[in-house]
């Protein structure tokens, strides 16, 4: 499942410009035109965001319909569609059209551009990376690229080669990463082994934790990848320790929730507590845990540590901020 977040402008109808009716949508198919409309009024309504299920389902399509549509629609520069991250969710922004819009790359000139030798060396080792020819308008993005985002040829192949690396030759796909890193004011080879680097080490933990749980990257949304995102950045917290509250929150509600363990965690980290020591030292001894007998049971992922009885009401109170209001 995926999540659309939309750039807001926000307005009480839904505007449709008489260039998207004159020129876009006469050749469109009508689903397509539908998933615009719609898309287009969540935007000006305020929606911050919507899951493609709802999306679909309101519209009566099949997700990958709606995903073919949000691809059309980048493809024509009439939106662009940007991942959030590589679990399927995007950021979505309607642009701006005018008459010459569907002529955005007509300012290059690819005959001449390829009698430059390090453009055309460029192209024939995408080719290669790719392993297909490339479409003239693939020539042309990447070629624009140069000088739109400022990168060097070598930075482009590199670019290529590390999307080449997770299974991903589509140049929408490429397109995307290009214009995250452009975003992120990566312009060197150095920039980009650094940018990678931290996102793959973020992607390698986030994985592990939720391999831990039980679920599957593509079952986990934006919001709940912002929290892992914080456990591991901001707060600083290592992988031992965000199992532990992993333990606790299933020990206690008999399931993975993301608010019960972010409130875990967030506790925590207001009391200075680091590791597995000052938890079991200074969290575990406070007047709000009860020491219990011996454990009994299987041993599982959820209670391979000494089990311990809580005052559940006082605990839930404390971890979710309701104590402060009595």
């Amino acid at each position: 499942m995926s999540t659309f977040m939309f750039k807001n402008k926000l307005k009480n109808y839904t505007p449709l410009s008489n260039i998207f009716i004159d020129k876009y949508m006469p050749r469109a198919r009508g689903e397509y035109v539908k998933v615009y409309i719609l898309g287009m009024k969540y935007c000006v309504s305020g929606e911050l965001g919507v899951d493609s299920a709802l999306f679909a389902n309101t519209l009566h399509l099949l997700e990958t319909d709606l995903m073919n549509a949000w691809n059309y629609w980048n493809d024509e520069g009439v939106v662009k569609l940007v991942p959030i991250d590589n679990m399927g969710n995007f950021n979505i922004d309607f642009l701006d059209l005018d008459e010459n819009s569907s002529d955005k790359d007509e300012s290059i000139n690819l005959l001449k551009e390829l009698d430059n030798s390090s453009t055309k060396d460029m192209l024939q080792d995408i080719e290669k990376l790719v392993g297909r020819t490339l479409s003239t308008k693939e020539m042309k993005m990447y070629i624009g690229w140069i000088s739109d985002f400022n990168f060097p040829p070598e930075l482009i192949l590199l670019l290529i080669e590390y999307c080449v690396s997770k299974g991903k030759t589509d140049y929408r796909y490429i397109e995307t990463i290009a214009i995250n890193w452009h975003e992120n004011k990566i312009n060197s080879i150095d920039d980009a082994q650094s940018f990678i680097k931290k996102h793959e080490d973020k992607w390698i933990k986030i994985r592990k934790i939720l391999n831990y749980l039980g679920i599957r990257d593509a079952d986990v949304l934006k919001p709940q990848e912002l929290l892992l995102d914080k456990w591991i950045n901001s707060y600083g917290f290592p992988l031992d320790v965000i199992y532990r509250s992993c333990d606790i929150t299933f020990s206690r509600i008999n399931k993975a929730d993301f608010k019960y363990m972010d409130a875990i965690l967030t506790n925590w980290f207001k009391g200075g507590i680091k590791t597995l020591t000052e938890i079991d030292t200074k969290d575990f001894k406070k007047s709000s845990y009860k020491k219990a007998g011996p454990k009994t049971g299987p041993k599982t992922n959820f209670n391979d540590y000494e089990q311990r009885s809580y005052d559940y009401d006082e605990l839930e109170k404390k971890l979710l901020g309701w104590d402060k209001n009595d």
